[in-house]
């Protein structure tokens, strides 16, 4: 692809975003090689943010679109269809571009060298709500392989793209079917998944070319979160279904253990805090995953279920706890400790299972 041919919207979906709208857009307009368009999505903030983003639009080339509340993969998609670049640059509200971020991620474009070359993306350099660096390219610590190589690496884990720390062409999102507005995370993996079906490849730079910025307000647990999760895991299991005649087993060795180590998680976490409603969603998810799941693991739901049920909500929660793990991740391998734990305190568990507590 000619140099001349690659052109760049910076593209920043805004929601209530003032306290660090602008570090990020200076960022955009501090780059080494500019970007083409700047556009911001106003997707239905309440606060100062836009007000920012219009005074700083007097001074530097800053579009603003305005739309209703309806999710960072509609603010996305709007400016895709708006932009007339060959390539866009995603970058979120609350991080920042590194000076060189445009310039190290076009070349590859630029060169030519890759077919169907549908993204380019960088190492994360992680930071604290203040901006303090807490750690230098924490791509290298996840097990995510980099790039993905194979529709299992795509579907077995997170993708861990960061959309600000990548540039992607417009078509291959277009011929992708763009963002699906109706994940509130999870979009980007769902997008970048189904770029990588179609064939399009993807270059891993490891250098970092973003700040991302992780806080208390940035990954907080919320139901449109979690309905974002099960829609995701659903869409995977109908797109990639499993083909045992073939030895495609995407949805048993793959789908189904990434979301039950997510959802495990969820439920522990829950337990912990003593979340009742959080603990009754996920405990309702990891039974919507099980049935892909490979016929030991459901064997061993079926073994603990009545336990996980009559005590995930009492006084003895951790044995529920060590049940979901036990049935996730084989933690508790030797039979010997679970039918230590199938007898627990004898009677009083027969007691607690009499009518089962729990049916979500």
């Amino acid at each position: 692809m000619r140099s001349d041919a690659v052109t760049v919207a910076a593209v920043i979906p805004l929601f209530n975003g003032a306290s660090f709208i602008r570090e990020a857009l200076d960022s955009v307009l501090s780059q080494t090689e500019p970007a083409d368009e700047i556009i911001v999505v106003d997707d239905g903030s309440t606060d100062d943010g836009p007000a920012i983003v219009a005074e700083m639009a007097l001074h530097h080339p800053i579009t603003l679109l305005r739309k209703p509340n309806g999710g960072q993969s509609s603010a996305r998609n709007l400016a895709i269809q708006h932009t007339a670049c060959s390539h866009v640059a995603f970058l979120d509200q609350d991080d920042a571009w590194y000076e060189e971020h445009l310039e190290i991620l076009k070349r590859p474009f630029m060169q030519g060298h890759t077919r169907r070359l549908g993204l380019v993306y960088g190492n994360l350099d992680q930071i604290d709500r203040k901006g303090r660096l807490i750690q230098q390219c924490c791509l290298d610590d996840i097990l995510s392989p980099q790039p993905k190589r194979s529709l299992r690496d795509c579907l077995r884990h997170d993708m861990f793209i960061l959309p600000g720390a990548a540039l992607v062409s417009k078509q291959a999102m277009i011929d992708a079917s763009l963002f699906d507005e109706r994940l509130s995370g999870y979009e980007d993996d769902d997008l970048f998944v189904r770029m990588f079906a179609l064939g399009f490849c993807m270059v891993y730079l490891d250098v970092a070319v973003t700040r991302w910025r992780i806080y208390d307000g940035s990954t907080s647990y919320s139901p449109r979160m979690t309905r974002s999760c099960m829609i995701y895991f659903h869409k995977l299991v109908e797109m990639f279904p499993d083909e045992p005649r073939v030895g495609f087993l995407h949805a048993q060795n793959a789908i189904g253990p990434r979301f039950m180590d997510v959802l495990t998680t969820e439920f522990i976490a829950a337990s912990k805090t003593r979340d009742n409603e959080r603990l009754r969603q996920a405990w309702s998810d990891i039974q919507e995953v099980i049935p892909v799941m490979a016929p030991k693991v459901r064997r061993r739901m079926r073994l603990v279920r009545p336990i996980i049920a009559a005590t995930a909500f009492g006084p003895v929660r951790s044995l529920a706890r060590r049940a979901v793990r036990y049935v996730a991740r084989d933690v508790l391998k030797d039979t010997r400790e679970l039918r230590k734990m199938r007898k627990w305190s004898g009677d009083k568990l027969k007691a607690l299972l009499a009518p089962a507590a729990v049916t979500p």
